[in-house]
C-alpha cells in the first residue's frame, strides 16, 4: 500500500484544536459520528482491551448543564491564564486563552458533545505506569476520531474542565460508577477548512538520541 504522503502529512499537520471556528448552526449526522468512531476503534489499546465507550450528547438541556460544569471549573483558571499570557506578551498563548474563553461562553451551543470513556476506574495514588497505561488505551482512539472528523470537514478540541465535576456529569448522563470519563470533545462542522500547521520548534531542538543532553 502506498500512501499519498503530501495529503497524509497535511491531515496530520492541520488537525488543530478548533474552538472559535466551530459552526454552531449546522447539524452533525449520526452517520458521520459513527464513521469517525468506527475509525477510532482501529487505534491500539493496552492488552487489546478495547474498553472504549463513546457518549454522544445532543440534548440541549444536557449540553447546557455540561457547559455550566465546564465554565464553573474553567473560569478562574482561564482568568489567571489571561493575566499570565498578557504579562508575558506571548501572542500565541493569548490567542489560545482567548479562544478557550470563547468556548466557555459558547459550549452549550456546539451541536454535539462527545465524551470518550473507558471501562474501569483508577484508584487513588495509582503508580504513573498504571495511569499511563490506562489513559494510553483511550487517547490514540480520541486522536483517530479527531483525524477522521478533520477529513470530513469537522473539528473538535480535547477539553477536560468538566472532569472537575465528573460525578455530577455522570449523574446527568447516567454513566455507571465503573466507567471513567476521559475528556469532552465539542464537535461541529468547521467554518472553512483552511487550517494551517502551527509554528513549532525544529524537532532537532527537542530530540535526544541514546541519552538526555542539554
Amino acid at each position: 500500500m502506498t500512501f499519498d504522503l503530501a495529503m497524509t502529512d497535511r491531515l496530520l499537520s492541520t488537525t488543530r484544536a478548533v474552538r472559535k471556528r466551530l459552526d454552531l448552526t449546522r447539524d452533525v449526522p449520526d452517520s458521520v459520528l459513527l464513521d469517525c468512531i468506527r475509525l477510532s476503534q482501529q487505534a491500539p489499546t493496552g492488552s487489546n482491551s478495547q474498553g472504549w465507550r463513546w457518549l454522544v450528547v445532543r440534548d440541549p438541556e444536557k449540553r447546557k448543564r455540561l457547559a455550566e460544569l465546564y465554565g464553573r471549573a474553567g473560569a478562574e483558571y482561564l482568568k489567571q491564564g489571561t493575566k499570565q499570557a498578557a504579562s508575558a506578551g506571548h501572542s500565541q498563548t493569548i490567542r489560545v486563552v482567548d479562544s478557550s474563553n470563547y468556548l466557555v461562553d459558547h459550549l452549550h451551543e456546539v451541536p454535539v458533545h462527545v465524551i470518550p470513556c473507558l471501562k474501569g476506574r483508577l484508584g487513588e495514588s495509582v503508580p504513573p505506569a498504571m495511569a499511563a497505561g490506562f489513559f494510553g488505551s483511550i487517547f490514540p482512539a480520541v486522536w483517530n476520531f479527531q483525524l477522521a472528523l478533520r477529513s470530513r470537514g469537522l473539528g473538535s478540541v480535547i477539553t477536560t474542565f468538566h472532569l472537575a465535576f465528573e460525578s455530577e456529569a455522570a449523574e446527568l448522563l447516567e454513566i455507571p460508577d465503573g466507567v471513567t470519563q476521559c475528556c469532552l470533545l465539542p464537535v461541529a462542522y468547521t467554518l472553512g477548512t483552511d487550517f494551517k500547521p502551527a509554528e513549532r520548534r525544529p524537532p532537532e531542538h527537542i530530540t535526544y538520541f541514546d541519552s538526555w543532553s542539554r
